[in-house]
């Protein structure tokens, strides 16, 4: 019976890991250790929709649970307290019985902001980056207004089971609407930068550094897995824009915007940690987490800064600047005791490009190709890039931590 129990821990253990948002080999590696922990064989294999577990038992005999996963959600808090938890059963051992009541707690205790606090998290993500990207305060009030609709919009249809494709594509479309409509009254100078700024809500930062991290760390079919909902995510937001901007093109005529204003790399840097904040509770970070995070968001873009000041160019910046992001997440995840990932999905957050995305499509819609492969493939370049960064930075930590278990058992 003991044996069972440890099965059905390790594989809720991995599942719920999972649901929250963990990498893949951190689902695998989680499972095993506990198994590992209580002498028990363990072969694990997950992807990102699904999780096997088997074990021999002392007996001899093979037990095997399979759990099928949902939809993924963003919640790093429960990351960090599960992998804590797990850690724990390494070290202590207690009985299955204990541990299983340990998990039963840890998943009823699990904190969450409440709807006021998340609904302050999109304003503040729309409005902190909608001046990051040029935008004016009134564009950035705009923006603030913009992700409040992508989160009332969101949590509708996902009440409702809708495909998350579609709810992409929804979300996108209101908001972009609602941006060119405060835009031909007159509210809203640059409606460019106020849907740039709400826009960042919907890009999936969290399943492209996912993705990195599951490449680098062998779990290619995951990290490939994950690349395409990345790809179907990113084609959603250009059509649902795509579709608002026709749609205004013939309520109102061709949307037109005000030059975006300039601001210096200090004011930039605010901004950016501004825009970081909400994220952070968008990702469900809490206590100290939540300022290191944003102060990550703030020194990524200075070091582009600063790498563009020394004569680097732009995408050579980018990857400068991801590189920063994956050593400070790297670094602080092992002087906290915290998943790495928990630091690197919001301080790679001024780095997306999200401005790309949508002059990829708006230039598509407008016909122009030449504008749009350019565009496109500038894009891409730069998404290239900081997967280069961030592997790099991990790869570095992953070596040297595996030379130090070696020495360890010298």
């Amino acid at each position: 019976m003991d044996d069972i129990t440890l099965i059905d821990l390790a594989s809720d253990l991995g599942y719920e890991l999972a649901m929250s948002g963990a990498e893949t080999f951190r689902v695998e590696e989680s499972v095993s250790r506990v198994l590992s922990a209580y002498a028990l064989d363990a072969e694990v294999f997950a992807i990102p929709n699904y999780l096997i577990v088997t074990v021999l038992t002392k007996k001899g005999l093979p037990i095997t649970r399979m759990r099928r996963i949902g939809s993924h959600g963003n919640d790093l808090d429960s990351v960090e307290r599960l992998s804590a938890l797990c850690r724990s059963f390494c070290r202590n051992t207690p009985p299955p019985q204990e541990a299983q009541r340990q998990l039963n707690d840890t998943l009823t205790n699990r904190r969450a902001y409440c709807p006021a606090v998340m609904a302050l998290g999109n304003f503040l993500g729309a409005f902190g980056f909608c001046l990051f990207f040029g935008g004016s305060a009134l564009d950035a009030l705009c923006a603030g207004v913009c992700g409040l609709l992508i989160g009332l919009v969101t949590g509708i249809l996902g009440s409702r089971r809708v495909s998350q494709f579609f709810i992409t594509i929804a979300a996108a479309f209101f908001m972009a609407l609602l941006a060119y409509g405060l835009g031909a009254a007159g509210i809203c100078h640059r409606a460019d930068a106020a849907i740039i700024g709400a826009l960042m809500i919907l890009v999936p930062g969290l399943l492209f550094t996912n993705a990195m991290r599951d490449i680098i760390y062998g779990d290619t079919n995951s990290g490939l897995n994950r690349v395409v909902q990345v790809f179907l995510v990113a084609a959603a937001i250009a059509l649902g824009t795509a579709g608002a901007w026709n749609l205004s093109s013939l309520c109102w005529g061709m949307p037109v915007s005000d030059a975006a204003v300039s601001y210096s790399v200090g004011t930039q840097c605010l901004f950016a940690a501004l825009g970081c904040v909400g994220f952070s509770i968008l990702f469900n970070i809490h206590g100290p987490g939540t300022v290191l995070c944003t102060i990550g968001g703030a020194l990524a873009w200075l070091v582009y800064c600063i790498a563009g000041e020394l004569g680097c160019s732009d995408i050579v910046c980018y990857f400068w600047s991801a590189l920063f992001a994956s050593v400070y997440s790297e670094t602080l995840a092992r002087l906290r005791k915290y998943p790495a990932i928990s630091y690197l999905v919001v301080s790679i957050f001024p780095l997306i490009p999200g401005a790309g995305v949508y002059y990829t499509m708006n230039y598509a819609v407008l016909g122009q190709m030449e504008l749009f492969a350019q565009q496109g493939m500038h894009t891409a370049a730069i998404a290239g890039i900081m997967a280069v960064g961030i592997l790099l930075g991990s790869t570095v930590f992953r070596i040297y931590s595996d030379w130090k278990l070696k020495k360890l058992f010298e």
